[in-house]
């Protein structure tokens, strides 16, 4: 699908920028009109996969997280969150509810969230290769009220 408009952010995997990277997209986002729900919802999926990538991606070494948005015809936004860090050596074992590989201060709960609040969702790893995350969600069409 051809896009109608696309974005494309980097940035150090450090923390602190996770909230960035879910302001950024949610900002990019609002050309669909999400409703709130919407939004937050996005917002929630971004958040995990950029901390996925900071977390687990990049375990203690800083490296670079990018994220690429395309808007599409039907109000559909795709985000893809890629790092290029350790990567995932199986993918089915760590999108299982509660499976982590960082302790017991993390829930392992990320790509279920992910997946939860999108309408597809699609992983794709490499050990030593670097993980990519992809996301869509189709927002509700709004009906405007002349005011």
């Amino acid at each position: 699908m051809k896009a109608t408009n696309e974005m494309h952010l980097h940035f150090p995997s450090v923390s602190a920028n996770e909230g960035f990277a879910r302001a950024a997209v949610a900002a990019f986002a609002v050309q669909l009109d999400p409703t709130l729900d919407e939004l937050c919802d996005l917002k929630t999926a971004v958040s995990e996969a950029v901390t996925n990538a900071i977390v687990h991606g990049y375990k203690d070494a800083i490296g670079t997280v990018y994220i690429d948005c395309r808007l599409l015809p039907e109000n559909k936004i795709q985000v893809r969150v890629r790092d290029r860090g350790c990567g995932i050596a199986d993918i089915a074992q760590a999108m299982e509810p509660l499976y982590t590989t960082a302790g017991e201060e993390r829930a392992g709960l990320g790509f279920a969230v992910m997946k939860s609040f999108t309408d597809k969702l699609r992983v794709q790893s490499k050990p030593g290769g670097g993980t990519t995350v992809t996301m869509e969600k189709t927002f509700s069409p709004r009906v405007r009220q002349n005011g």
